[in-house]
């Protein structure tokens, strides 16, 4: 067993090192597998498994991290960033940016300059909050009693980002999640920025039904990471979206609820709240 444990390493480490030497080529399934002498339905299981993420995921996370680096450090046009990348068109550049970044080339090139923000206060369950959104979804929402505080710290995360008071429809969804009619929920939509590892978590997070926990453990063990319980509990208290995204769901494997960014105490109520609901239904 160990024996194969190290063969599969290998073969992994050595797919790793050809897609990161030859990313520029966007080299497809059948060729890598090809590459460590495996069938690719059995090199995609294997990748997956040791890796976390499948070959294309991985393949793509290399090309936009190089991308980024180019548009940053040497502010090519964007088609010679989507060419020196190994992509065969801006379009294929900007979906890559927007499933990955959640924000377009030209967007992470100017630092959010090109990003619009609407913001708003409103009144919870659980104490005031500030919410935003672009016009893709909700941005950023945060528990914060004195409005100068919230809005400095929502200015903090999108620094050269344009900013306006205003409710959208999608600040107004979002905040029909602290009422009892859940039905239009579905409606509520997020623009999220964040690494590959903090993404998923946060999806995992959004996965966790209400009035039910989860522990660290169980949520690293969800993404296909078993030992990155203490990384887990770094992306839960990154997320920008308080409650929409329910980090106050995650508890310690021990029981005990844990820390929480807007405070125990909080934390405490919303798990109170959501329960009484859920067993009401």
């Amino acid at each position: 067993m160990k024996e194969q444990n190290s063969i599969d390493y290998n073969r992994i480490a050595a797919a790793i090192d050809h897609i990161s030497a030859n990313f520029r080529s966007q080299p497809n399934l059948e060729e890598l597998a090809e590459k460590v002498h495996l069938s690719p339905a059995h090199f995609q299981r294997l990748f997956t498994e040791w890796a976390g993420t499948s070959p294309k995921k991985f393949l793509q996370y290399i090309s936009i991290q190089h991308a980024k680096r180019l548009l940053k450090e040497e502010s090519p046009t964007l088609f010679d960033a989507a060419l020196e990348t190994g992509l065969s068109s801006t379009s294929r550049l900007h979906d890559l940016f927007v499933s990955i970044e959640g924000m377009t080339p030209a967007e992470y090139r100017s630092g959010g300059n090109q990003l619009s923000i609407s913001y708003s206060f409103a009144g919870s369950p659980f104490g005031k909050l500030i919410v935003a959104s672009t016009p893709k979804g909700i941005c950023y929402m945060a528990f914060e009693e004195d409005e100068q505080l919230a809005l400095e710290s929502l200015m903090d995360k999108f620094p050269n980002a344009r900013f306006e008071t205003g409710t959208d429809k999608n600040q107004q969804n979002a905040l029909l999640i602290f009422q009892k009619d859940w039905s239009r929920l579905p409606e509520i939509k997020l623009h999220l920025k964040g690494t590959h590892f903090q993404l998923k978590v946060w999806e995992s997070l959004l996965k966790i039904p209400m009035g039910r926990l989860s522990t660290y453990g169980e949520i690293a063990g969800q993404i296909g990471n078993v030992a990155a319980s203490r990384a887990v509990g770094t992306a839960v208290g990154s997320n920008p979206v308080a409650f929409l995204i329910p980090c106050h769901r995650v508890i310690r494997s021990s029981g005990t609820f844990g820390g929480y960014m807007w405070g125990p105490v909080r934390k405490t109520a919303m798990i109170g709240w959501e329960s009484a609901r859920a067993y009401a239904d």
